[in-house]
Order: C-alpha cells, then sequence, then structure tokens
C-alpha cells in the first residue's frame, strides 16, 4: 500500500469547526459520495505521491529555508464551487478569494519541491479546500445552487500560519497526519 504525502496549507482549528458546521448544513442539500473529515481539511501547495524520505527531507530542509521570509497572512474563504463534470462534479470545494501571499507561498513550496526531486503536476494553481467527493445525486448537479446555499455569502476569514507536511491514510477518518509543521513569522 502507497503511502502518499503532499504539503498544505493549514486551517486553524476554529476554521475547521466552522466549516464542519456548514459542512453539516450542506450535507442535507447536497447528495456527494463522500465528505472530508474536518480534521482534514486544508489547501494542498504541492502533492508529493509516494515520496521517499530522503527527498522528503531536501524538500522540508528547502521549505523551512524559504517560508523564514514569508509572515503569516489573512486569507478569505468567499464561495463553493466544483472540479470535474458541471453536472456531475468530482470535487466540490470551498474556495478563495485571490491572495498574492498565498501565490508566494504556494510558488516557494512547489520550487522546493522539485528542486528535491518531486515531479509535480503542473496544473495552474487553483486554491481551494475539498469539502466533498463523487456527486451521487439521482438529478444532474446544479451550479446555481451553489449561489443559493452559498455559506460565505459573508466572507469566513482566517489567518495562515502554518504549512504542514501531511501523509495520507487510506481507510482511516480523519485520513491525513500532519508530519512536520513549518510556521511563517508573525508580523511584528
Amino acid at each position: 500500500m502507497h503511502t502518499h504525502y503532499f504539503y498544505a496549507l493549514e486551517l486553524p482549528g476554529e476554521i475547521k469547526e466552522i466549516l464542519k458546521g456548514i459542512i453539516h448544513s450542506l450535507q442535507e442539500e447536497m447528495p456527494f459520495k463522500t465528505w472530508v473529515h474536518p480534521q482534514d481539511l486544508h489547501i494542498t501547495l504541492a502533492f508529493l505521491g509516494n515520496a521517499p524520505e530522503a527527498k522528503i527531507e531536501a524538500a522540508n530542509h528547502r521549505i523551512e529555508a524559504a517560508l523564514n521570509k514569508s509572515t503569516t497572512f489573512k486569507l478569505q474563504i468567499n464561495q463553493l464551487g466544483i472540479f470535474g463534470r458541471k453536472d456531475s462534479p468530482r470535487i466540490f470545494w470551498a474556495g478563495l478569494e485571490e491572495s498574492t501571499e498565498l501565490n508566494e507561498v504556494r510558488n516557494d513550496v512547489f520550487s522546493a519541491s522539485v528542486e528535491s526531486g518531486f515531479a509535480l503536476e503542473t496544473r495552474p494553481f487553483s486554491p481551494h479546500i475539498t469539502i466533498a467527493r463523487k456527486w451521487i445525486g439521482e438529478e444532474a448537479f446544479k451550479a446555481d445552487l451553489m449561489e443559493e446555499v452559498n455559506p460565505f455569502k459573508k466572507v469566513l476569514t482566517f489567518h495562515a500560519e502554518r504549512v504542514v507536511l501531511y501523509k495520507t491514510h487510506l481507510g482511516k477518518s480523519p485520513k491525513y497526519e500532519p508530519i512536520t509543521l513549518f510556521s511563517l513569522a508573525s508580523r511584528s
């Protein structure tokens, strides 16, 4: 069984709690096969896949150095969205307002991973928090429902403080185990 690793921006505990309530109310409206455990909510920065320890150590080292100059920053969750087919989405997510700081942190983590020998996917970065997977509704998914039930009409704001290396445990819930934490510098 392959273990997968990925770097992600951690969501603060209180935000996971708020999202847990939001997910609970969305579950009633939206028939998705699996809903993400609140502890597993995150923003993926780089998916490493199955990774040898030496490469991870090299990447960790580079990321630590790169993030030393990054400070904590504000992020805002403001929308719902989907990936996959419009009528039967594969991924249902909470989206974020455009953030230069988030893009910079992601670039640092991405470059550090590539420099350490990881082959990463090159799709453009589209920051999101996956909340559910695989539409199983009897009827086609309707995009306007997302606007109707959008719980983020009042934007949810939080401070990004840490990048985490997670290890995936398939078949477990929660399934992501934090392995290494990288704190961003506090704003003085």
